[in-house]
């Protein structure tokens, strides 16, 4: 069985701008029931599974759950958000969704900060994150890795072949930089071209678009989505 080898500070810095994107209000299943925080998220390792789910033991979140709870049926809800132990667990015993969605981006907030400090004291760190300052989330090539996956950096969704979602090409900009700082020649040919591919569930809440500063970066479809909906109900009104 495949290993989750997403590195959680990728993990939960796109979760945080999934949260305040408003991705839990957008999600295929909010208009029947409450959103669940990482369950109903591309961030769980599950989050394409409707079979043969993966245990929970093998996410990159369960190092954030108490060993006394990592053998508990959802380990994620027992994450501690602070030293009195509020956790999903308990917010979801009193607290409304808007009550748990502060609760958890304030923690959010405080890990990241937490583990970029300590990476940066640590000096190791191997690659740049996926998000900048501006909070845009760059795509993963297809054949980037020796495990090729969906673009979502978040996502642990492997590729195949017979599945379903949505391909992407694009031509690296010659004028950005590589990691070296330096510029490259225009590519030729279609070995300049690079492949990206979005697995069916991520494909339903963003697609892939390029900028000229970040390159190939994912765009959230709610807001464009949100926008028809409100243009529906307008139109049925006249």
């Amino acid at each position: 069985m495949q290993k989750d080898e997403r590195d959680l500070l990728k993990v939960l810095k796109f979760e945080l701008k999934f949260l305040e994107d408003g991705g839990y209000g957008r999600s295929p299943s909010a208009r029947w029931r409450p959103q669940l925080i990482f369950e109903d998220s591309p961030t769980c390792m599950n989050f394409n599974s409707s079979e043969d789910p993966r245990p929970c033991t093998d996410c990159v979140l369960i190092q954030l759950v108490p060993p006394e709870f990592r053998s508990a049926q959802i380990p994620c809800r027992h994450i501690p958000f602070d030293s009195s132990g509020e956790t999903l667990d308990s917010l979801y015993r009193y607290a409304d969704q808007v009550e748990t969605e502060d609760a958890v981006r304030g923690w959010l907030r405080a890990a990241i900060k937490r583990l970029e400090e300590e990476r940066a004291a640590e000096r190791n760190q191997t690659e740049q994150p996926a998000t900048s300052s501006g909070g845009t989330i760059k795509g993963i090539p297809l054949y980037q890795k020796q495990r090729p996956k969906c673009a979502n950096p978040a996502c642990p969704t492997a590729f195949h072949w017979t599945g379903a979602g949505k391909f992407f090409r694009f031509r690296p900009d010659p004028s950005l930089p590589d990691k070296s700082g330096s510029t490259t020649d225009p590519p030729c040919g279609i070995h300049g071209v690079k492949h990206y591919w979005l697995c069916e569930r991520c494909s339903q809440m963003f697609t892939l678009v390029y900028d000229e500063q970040c390159g190939v970066v994912l765009k959230a479809l709610w807001p464009q989505l949100l926008r028809a909906e409100e243009s529906s109900k307008v139109n049925s009104a006249v």
